[in-house]
Parts: structure tokens; C-alpha cells; sequence
């Protein structure tokens, strides 16, 4: 199966919906010609040594990424956040790891930021071959742990930025386990990308130990105070679910690809890809309850289409073809679970 992964594009809305195109490397010597340009043109702009230096590592370490995801890019896989401060013998480290281990028999792979916690649980869970790692590299020297280090899926970064943009470009899915503001800072930036349309919709899901109330006090802020204020839409809600049951965290995962399985735009539409054809009922469905999220037209089934012939492995799957708002991301998601019958 394809992952729907994010890849650079014209614009800025559709800047991680196109796909890469392995069947004609040379359909990339543009984008080369470009960063040479850009390269040439930072001598000629006088930048300082730090702008150039700060552009030439994330060039590299984005370009190392891209290298070593390439080889397993048929493969789902999730991202799994949490504290690096979770003892083993925590509920929450207990939970990431069943999360793991479930999703990796699944034939999902799992990324985590490699260091210890939560990171180091999902790759206890994952197993060293499904499991890939984005080390930070910190002043106090943090360190990858003994699952994933010295393998060559493991990638250390300098920068914040690379890496997050690493996680997010690779997930189907991310995962979220109790942490602290690195873990905020993660679970913000993922719904603010997917609630601007910045990436592919795709699951996230919040996960408290058993019994727990670590997600529930956070949503009771959400609600209170930024849906309470009118900072967020009530529909924005739809962007992630809470558990405290790792089953359950599976199942949402797993489920949001049942019948849906990936997003791409084809000259102002936007494609949906699905594992099988939904029914002239679920049709007529969709085009009464979804019609709040068109600019014009109406949900219809096609092919694939001209535009797509650079991913051969999907040109058999079935699409829903309409012009989306670009701006109800909330709704896009209900619509994915309204497909998926759920």
C-alpha cells in the first residue's frame, strides 16, 4: 500500500499534497536548477555566514531524510509523541509500547524522536526493523536509545524545524502520549497544519493511560477557552479523538484507512483515492450532508486522472472528485469518516 506522504508543490495550500515521482527522476532536475539558483544567489545577496551555513545544514539534513524514508515509502507508519521523562514503568510508557507493538504486527512502521520516554517505548513496541528515529541534537547531549541506535533509519538533526517537518511529512498518523511542552508543541503545530490545510488530512490521537485525565483537563481548555472565545470552530474538534484505551487507539488509526486512502489535488479539485467505491446511497448521502464544504459542483466518482499517471501503483483505485472550500478541515474529516462508516 502507497502512503499518501506530503511533498512540495506549486503552491502554498497544496505545498504537501503532491506526490513525489520516483518513475521519472528527471522530472526533478527543475527543482535542482532552483536551489543551485538559490545558492548562487546568496553569495550575490551577501548573506552572512550564519544564513548561509543555517540554509546549507537544513538542505542537508532534509535531503539525509528524504534518502532514508525513500526506501520504506510503501509503508503506513505513525508517529508516536510523548514525554522523554516517562519511566518504563509508567502506565503511559506501558500504553506506548502495546500501541507500538499493535501497530508494527499491523504492518505499520513507528517514528518517535529516538531519545528515552515515550520515544524509546514506541521503539521497544515497533521492534529496531519497523521503527525509524529523529534524534534532536541538544546542548546536554541527548542521545538516541539502545533500540534504534546505531541503525541507519535513526537520523540526527540540529534543527527543530527539519525534524518536525520530517515527522509530519512521513505520518499517517500521529499519536500522542502524555508530555510536556516539546509535546505540545508538536500536537499544536499538527492540528494547526491540517486545520490550514498545510498537510493530508490524516489521524491524530490523543492517548492517557488507563483511567487517566491528562488529554480530558487539556480538551476542557480547548472548549473553555478557545472554542469558548471563538478562536477555533466547533467543527475543528473533529481533527482528533482522546482514549485512554490503546485498542481503541488502534482501531482509530486503522479504521481512518479502511475505505479512505489518500488525498491529492488535480487542478483545483481535490482527489480523494479509496480502497473501493461507495454506493450510489452513500453518494446521494455525502452530496445532502457535505454541500457546506463546495465552491461549485458536487461530489462525483471518477478514475484516475491524467494528471495522476505519476503514481501507477494507485490508477486503479477509485476517486471522489470535488472543489473543496480549503477551508473546513474539520468537516474534510467528518467527510473521511462518513466513507469509512464510522
Amino acid at each position: 500500500m502507497n502512503s499518501p506522504d506530503a511533498h512540495v508543490a506549486d503552491t502554498p495550500y497544496e505545498s504537501f499534497l503532491e506526490p513525489d515521482t520516483p518513475e521519472k527522476p528527471d522530472g526533478i532536475a527543475e527543482f535542482v536548477a532552483q536551489l543551485k539558483e538559490v545558492a548562487d544567489k546568496l553569495i550575490k545577496d551577501g548573506a552572512s555566514r550564519g544564513d548561509a551555513k543555517l540554509l546549507a545544514s537544513a538542505a542537508k539534513e532534509l535531503r539525509h531524510c528524504f534518502r532514508v524514508f525513500a526506501a520504506h515509502r510503501g509503508i503506513r507508519k505513525a508517529t508516536v509523541f510523548g514525554s522523554a521523562r516517562t519511566r518504563p514503568t509508567h502506565p503511559a510508557y506501558i500504553a506506548a509500547v502495546d500501541f507500538s507493538k499493535l501497530m508494527a504486527e499491523a504492518g505499520w512502521m513507528v517514528i518517535t524522536g529516538a531519545a528515552s520516554g515515550i520515544m524509546e517505548a514506541g521503539h521497544v513496541g515497533a521492534g529496531r526493523d519497523m521503527s525509524f528515529g529523529l534524534n534532536i541534537l541538544l546542548p546536554f547531549e541527548q542521545g538516541a536509545n539502545t533500540v534504534i541506535a546505531g541503525d541507519p533509519k535513526l537520523m540526527n538533526m540540529r534543527y527543530f524545524f527539519t525534524r518536525k517537518l520530517a515527522f509530519i511529512k512521513e505520518s499517517d498518523a500521529v499519536v500522542l502520549f502524555p508530555g510536556g511542552f516539546g509535546t505540545h508543541d508538536e500536537l499544536f503545530e499538527t492540528l494547526t497544519l491540517i486545520q490550514t490545510g498545510k498537510t493530508h488530512v490524516f489521524p491524530i490521537v490523543l492517548v492517557d493511560e488507563p483511567g487517566g485525565t491528562y488529554w480530558q483537563k487539556w480538551q476542557a481548555f480547548i472548549k473553555d477557552d478557545l472554542l469558548g472565545h471563538g478562536y477555533i470552530s466547533p467543527d475543528d474538534l473533529h481533527l482528533y479523538t482522546i482514549t485512554d484505551s490503546v485498542a481503541a487507539a488502534v482501531q482509530e488509526v486503522r479504521n481512518f484507512y479502511r475505505v479512505y486512502h489518500s488525498m491529492r489535488y488535480v487542478k483545483g479539485d481535490l482527489v480523494f483515492r479509496l480502497q473501493s467505491k461507495p454506493s450510489d446511497e452513500l453518494m446521494k448521502a455525502i452530496n445532502a450532508e457535505f454541500k457546506d464544504i463546495l465552491t461549485g459542483g458536487s461530489f462525483e466518482l471518477s478514475g484516475a486522472l491524467p494528471a495522476e499517471a505519476n503514481e501507477p501503483t494507485l490508477a486503479d483505485l477509485p476517486r471522489l472528485r470535488f472543489r473543496f472550500n480549503k477551508h473546513d478541515h474539520g468537516r474534510l474529516r467528518q467527510l473521511i469518516n462518513r466513507l469509512n462508516g464510522i
